[in-house]
């Protein structure tokens, strides 16, 4: 079993593998705190009893980027309205990051990983010399668990596949 302390940008680590891979459902997601395009420290303390999506995408303003980004966009009001706060990680900086959310008018905010701690530490990067982020993304309940791990993306269908997923979570077990 993985267990994950971010702190400070450093991972202290209780029997970690020299690379993590994807975490699973039911896996509690790491702590982060990260700055997001406007410098502010954002963090999964905050987002405790949230569910929220993290899509990590590998570069800010190209087009894969930009159409994934802009699904999620899209489908906002619809994220919102099933509880969901999004939350998109790179290497960019928070510099970058600005650009592309004014461009792009995204609502929500993207933050910057450039030491790569979480993305190695989740599996969207195998090391910190990664030049960018793997394109995953991690649907983590209010509780701080996995609900989906996304290994492999669509970067013009994925709003579309984390609504349904949400829609079959949602629906009570008989």
């Amino acid at each position: 079993m993985r267990r994950f302390m971010l702190i400070a940008g450093a991972v202290c680590c209780a029997a970690v593998a020299h690379a993590a891979g994807m975490l699973k459902p039911g896996d509690t997601f790491p702590a982060w705190s990260l700055p997001d395009q406007s410098g502010t420290q954002v963090s999964s303390k905050q987002m405790t009893g949230k569910m929220y999506l993290l899509w990590f995408y590998p570069k800010a303003m190209t087009p894969g980027c930009t159409a994934e980004g802009d699904g999620l966009r899209d489908n906002f009001t619809a994220l919102q309205q099933a509880g969901v706060s999004v939350l998109g990680v790179s290497f960019d900086t928070p510099t970058d990051n600005v650009t592309f959310v004014r461009q792009q008018h995204f609502p929500f905010s993207l933050l910057s990983d450039t030491d790569r701690t979480l993305a190695v530490a989740v599996g969207a990067a195998t090391s910190s010399q990664d030049p960018v982020a793997r394109r995953v993304s991690y649907l983590v309940g209010a509780d701080g668990k996995v609900l989906r791990a996304y290994g492999t993306v669509n970067p013009s269908t994925h709003a579309q596949e984390v609504l349904a997923d949400i829609a079959v979570l949602s629906k009570p077990t008989p």
